[in-house]
């Protein structure tokens, strides 16, 4: 055997010999696995299906807590304002006056209106959710499945007052007093939901009324309202 055929047998040995180390290694590293090398599959996703009473009352009630501090505050500022500028100040209780009526009427009673459709439109056309319906993983959409736009935030905030004002109007034209009236108005409102155990969508009176819907979304699909609100531009 020449020397060039003993340095050729040698590197063809040491070439094998490295092959077989190299498969050896990977044959035993835990990270080269048949489930590794395949193809990962998708998980099943789950879908958005339309909420149920209980959680959407109960994210109301999470709401209502914000909207009523809102709302005293928002009072709280016009009746100073309405006084300073149309009342004069006394120093006794005999001295106290009255907001006038049409401040009251076209000023006041607007403006709470006003902080109302603003709370919900808002939160619905930023991400679909209210503080309380993101609790609650809720989300209010429209027929198509796409964010409210303002002028239906405003149908589907009046739709879910007719069948309150309509019950109250009732009790007030044929009872008159305060108590019976605001009784009439909450199971007037209680009713609204309650429609949905009778409905074959699960729709409140309102979904249907202003063609929108409050689905429940899945927890993995599910974004934080403070990171969808200050996420987007």
């Amino acid at each position: 055997m020449t020397f060039g055929g003993f340095f050729m047998t040698k590197n063809f040995l040491s070439g094998h010999f490295a092959v077989q180390s190299i498969c050896l290694i990977n044959s035993q590293s835990p990270f080269m696995t048949k489930q590794s090398l395949q193809t990962p599959t998708e998980t099943p996703s789950e879908q958005p299906v339309v909420a149920k009473v209980g959680s959407r009352l109960i994210a109301i009630l999470y709401d209502g807590m914000l909207i009523l501090a809102l709302l005293f505050l928002v009072s709280l500022i016009l009746v100073m304002l309405g006084t300073k500028l149309l009342l004069d100040i006394g120093t006794t209780s005999q001295e106290a006056q009255v907001l006038p009526n049409w401040y009251q009427n076209f000023v006041l009673t607007p403006s709470l209106v006003v902080t109302l459709i603003g709370f919900y439109g808002v939160f619905w056309r930023r991400d679909g959710q209210t503080l309380g319906m993101q609790t609650w993983r809720l989300k209010t959409v429209n027929h198509d499945g796409k964010l409210l736009t303002w002028g239906q935030v405003v149908k589907r905030i009046l739709s879910a007052c007719i069948v309150p004002v309509l019950c109250a109007l009732f009790a007030m034209v044929f009872h008159g007093s305060r108590g019976a009236i605001l009784l009439s108005g909450f199971m007037g409102f209680i009713f609204n939901y309650g429609f949905c155990w009778f409905n074959r969508r699960g729709l409140a009176v309102h979904d249907l009324l202003s063609n929108t819907m409050t689905l429940k979304m899945p927890k993995f699909n599910h974004e934080g309202l403070f990171a969808s609100f200050f996420g987007k531009k």
